[in-house]
């Protein structure tokens, strides 16, 4: 029998062996939720100015498509679509699409989780490796090698480890209690030692170049408890999955 969906406003975890993607418009914005979403960017910009409205990926729908199958609809929006889910009642917002890396630890099987510098959009708090998928060229569509691909990017850029995208399995689909969907893939074991060395080469050449890494730095758990226990706040997603990968002996 194929788990349930998670419902809205509930977090969940779903087992995924195979996703096929497909492209919708982005749905109209009428004026009033486009004026209260311009008025919100706006706002965040001044409070953040690293933001960027660059182009970004959502998700518009998340379906079965027969056991550890699913079929996941995306629209491109720019990040300026996301004030939009703090306009109430607004019928245009898309909740966000994100890749994820699951870095486990030779040691004890540990896995990494790093938590965002000041810089970027959710500053302080902790996460897998991973962000935002962006679209391809138009025309272009996005399948599971786009996203694998767009995940050892983000892996190597929030943490210096390089991994060939082949290496990164298809793993869970993680939604968000807001909505957002995240694409999880599984890396393999690396030495802690490793993981810790290639961060601290990574955060000692953006601090040469006067940029701000995205990761301000980087733990080890393994249980929620230990999710629990980091200090700041944490996605809501990450207490789950870690459970799920110590059950499921990864």
């Amino acid at each position: 029998m194929n788990e349930p969906l998670p419902r809205p406003g509930e977090v969940g975890l779903l087992e995924v062996g195979r996703l096929r993607l497909i492209e919708d418009a982005a749905p109209w914005v009428p004026p009033a939720e486009r004026a209260a979403m311009d008025r919100l960017w706006e706002e965040a910009v001044q409070a953040n100015p690293c933001l960027f409205d660059g182009p970004v990926v959502a998700c518009a729908g998340l379906d079965r498509d027969g056991p550890h199958s699913l079929v996941l609809t995306w629209a491109r929006t720019t990040y300026r679509h996301r004030a939009l889910g703090r306009v109430p009642g607004a019928t245009s917002w898309l909740p966000s699409l994100f890749v994820t890396v699951a870095q486990p630890a030779t040691d004890d099987g540990r896995l990494l989780v790093g938590r965002m510098s000041a810089s970027t959009a959710t500053p302080g708090r902790w996460q897998l490796p991973g962000g935002a998928v962006e679209p391809p060229a138009e025309g272009a569509g996005l399948d599971t090698a786009a996203l694998r691909w767009h995940a050892a990017r983000e892996l190597a850029e929030e943490t210096g480890l390089g991994t060939a995208p082949s290496e990164l399995s298809l793993w869970l689909v993680a939604r968000c209690e807001n909505g957002s969907v995240g694409v999880v893939f599984l890396a393999p074991h690396r030495p802690a030692s490793l993981l810790r060395e290639r961060f601290a080469a990574l955060t000692s050449a953006e601090a040469a170049q006067g940029r701000d890494p995205e990761l301000e730095q980087i733990a080890f758990v393994r249980s929620p408890a230990e999710v629990a226990g980091l200090k700041g706040t944490y996605v809501d997603y990450l207490g789950p999955l870690v459970r799920h990968y110590v059950n499921s002996g990864s």
